[in-house]
């Protein structure tokens, strides 16, 4: 039989058989009596609440059994706000994911090269197209194409550009190629020195050209981006950074490739704005998570931002169109790749028309 402390209640005298002593033989001491004497204190407290019509008295003696109720609830609610980011409609969330991308440092750029990921642009999936002219077809509307190129070659068309929020129109040209360019979300150098070092040239090749990897992008905001990661930087359009790092977490995921302790802090901090944000599976283009997000500038963002701001369809007339004058200089394709430079595009430091042969302000890349 459990023992009362007087502290706590004024209960009413019990014998040993558990039974009221006849002082107090009240309905409501009768309950307290049984209560008492099969549940304990805290049937007790709700005994006496239930007839007296109140909520029971709280005190520091019956602290312990009113709180273990409350930590209860609230590891119920931290496991289902961990489920709710982990699926979402039995749907994979992103920063459910997050979680099994594998954190380590990051390895030297030794040995890097834009060849380490086969050719540029190669037709992977046999269709007669290369993989640039299948990635524009994919995210631009409005296209045309150049005769005679069995609808691959891409002459024309508009992208509502998802790392700036910008309409760009492209047209190709030596010229103006440069405006739309070919962004991998997860940059083959970031790759190179989180993983791929250790594949075959095969995974490489193919990681290089899968399309969950691909975007055409603002030329010169993916000239700014370069090798980058979360941690450094993200798209100036504030509304497509959850779907950007998502998409990132998605290729890690899908090939392996780690990520540093900063960036993924830095993934997790955009996904816990949109915790129910989808990981992507499908090589189709991602859409902005919000049109109508308040714009969160960065530093790396709102340096980027300025470079497209004056010349939204070409490349913008500060830098060089023809042999560059910067001290950096290279004398063939052979020593742009030796410097771990290819592909070099127009506007880099030792760009010469030279190594663009195709005129898609794109050189070395082949």
């Amino acid at each position: 039989m459990t023992r009362l402390r007087a502290d706590v209640l004024p209960l009413p005298a019990l014998t040993p058989g558990g039974r009221v002593a006849r002082r107090s033989s009240t309905p409501v001491a009768r309950t307290v009596a049984f209560t008492a004497a099969t549940t304990g204190l805290a049937a007790v407290v709700v005994a006496l609440s239930g007839a007296a019509g109140a909520a029971p008295p709280v005190s520091a003696a019956s602290s312990t059994s009113t709180t273990r109720p409350v930590v209860a609830a609230t590891a119920t609610a931290t496991a289902t706000a961990t489920a709710a980011s982990s699926s979402s409609a039995g749907v994979q969330t992103a920063l459910g994911a997050l979680a099994s991308v594998t954190v380590k440092g990051r390895a030297p750029k030794t040995g890097y090269t834009r060849d380490q990921f086969g050719a540029a642009w190669a037709d992977v999936d046999k269709n007669g197209c290369d993989t640039r002219d299948d990635v524009l077809k994919r995210d631009l509307t409005a296209v045309t194409f150049v005769p005679g190129t069995r609808s691959c070659v891409v002459a024309t068309g508009t992208l509502a550009d998802l790392y700036s929020g910008r309409t760009i129109a492209f047209r190709r040209g030596p010229s103006t190629s440069a405006a739309v360019q070919i962004d991998h979300v997860v940059p083959l150098s970031d790759a190179w020195q989180k993983g791929a070092q250790s594949w075959t040239a095969a995974r490489r090749t193919a990681f290089a050209n899968d399309p969950l990897n691909l975007l055409a992008a603002d030329g010169p905001l993916n000239g700014a981006k370069g090798d980058s990661d979360a941690a450094t930087w993200l798209p100036p359009n504030t509304a497509f950074r959850c779907a950007y790092v998502a998409r990132q977490v998605a290729v890690k995921l899908k090939y392996g490739v780690w990520m540093t302790a900063a960036e993924r802090d830095a993934s997790r901090a955009v996904l816990t704005t949109c915790p129910k944000e989808p990981l992507p599976t499908s090589a189709a283009a991602p859409r902005p998570s919000s049109p109508t997000a308040t714009p969160k500038p960065t530093t790396t963002a709102t340096t980027a931002t300025v470079k497209p701001a004056a010349k939204p369809t070409s490349t913008p007339t500060s830098k060089p169109t023809s042999k560059p004058t910067s001290k950096v200089s290279y004398k063939n394709c052979t020593a742009v790749r030796a410097a771990g430079k290819a592909p070099i595009h127009r506007g880099d430091p030792g760009w010469d028309p030279k190594f663009d042969r195709d005129g898609d302000g794109t050189g070395c890349d082949r």
